[in-house]
């Protein structure tokens, strides 16, 4: 049975592992790794099957700065991974869902990513929403997406800064 946890440091070459065996790189495994060194990790979690790592999601902090000058709190979701023998078994579904409720427990106001245009609409996430919010991926279409976890808070435009770390992914 696959339980959900929030990772240890004793997760972390299972952690890469994943990435690894999902994305087919070291790039993504990487990112998580300088994600984590920058000390932006808001929440990663990680989905275990007896002793086996088997999926990942990480959140880091984006923080939005309105045009008024406020600045809220705000995430990206990157990466979401699951071992390719347990793809389409709802891992990763779980795994995204339950960061979404952290995020939200923990006062994120809305969430950024750069994914699937046919999996993440399933969760709210919304290309229309993001074209509100101008970061370095505002010129990329359908697979920028966003999510408000406050309503309406990204209605008066904001502007994301995107951690740096992304830029190995780029």
């Amino acid at each position: 049975m696959v339980q959900m946890r929030e990772e240890t440091a004793a997760d972390f070459e299972a952690i890469r592992k994943v990435n690894r065996q999902a994305f087919g790189d070291e790039p993504v495994a990487q990112l998580v790794d300088q994600l984590r060194a920058d000390g932006v990790v808001i929440i990663s979690l990680v989905a275990v099957d007896g002793e086996d790592v088997v999926g990942h999601v990480l959140f880091s902090e984006t923080p939005m700065t309105t045009h008024g000058g406020e600045t809220l709190p705000g995430a990206t979701l990157s990466p979401l991974a699951v071992v390719p023998a347990r793809q389409r078994t709802g891992i990763g579904t779980a795994l995204v869902r339950r960061g979404i409720e952290l995020c939200r427990e923990r006062g994120i106001v809305a969430i950024l990513l750069i994914g699937h245009p046919e999996y993440y609409p399933r969760f709210g996430f919304s290309s229309a929403l993001a074209r509100q919010i101008a970061s370095k991926y505002s010129t990329i279409a359908d697979p920028y997406m966003a999510l408000e976890l406050v309503s309406d808070v990204l209605s008066g435009g904001v502007t994301a800064i995107v951690p740096t770390a992304f830029e190995l992914v780029e």
